[in-house]
């Protein structure tokens, strides 16, 4: 699956130091109302590490 523009202009903007935490992944899939596992592909893409993982979904 390709991820939007949109969704990976959105993953940067969260991350920090190529990294985004579990909680903010999960914040950021909510409140662009997406399935968290697009929040994890797009990271995946951008070579992004999740971290913090808390409930085991990325």
């Amino acid at each position: 699956m390709q991820s939007t523009p949109e969704l990976l202009e959105a993953v940067k903007k969260v991350s920090k130091d190529g990294r985004i935490s579990c909680h903010e992944a999960r914040k950021l899939a909510n409140e662009l109302n997406i399935p968290k596992k697009n929040v994890k592909l797009a990271a995946d893409e951008l070579k992004i590490k999740i971290y913090a993982c808390e409930l085991g979904c990325f």
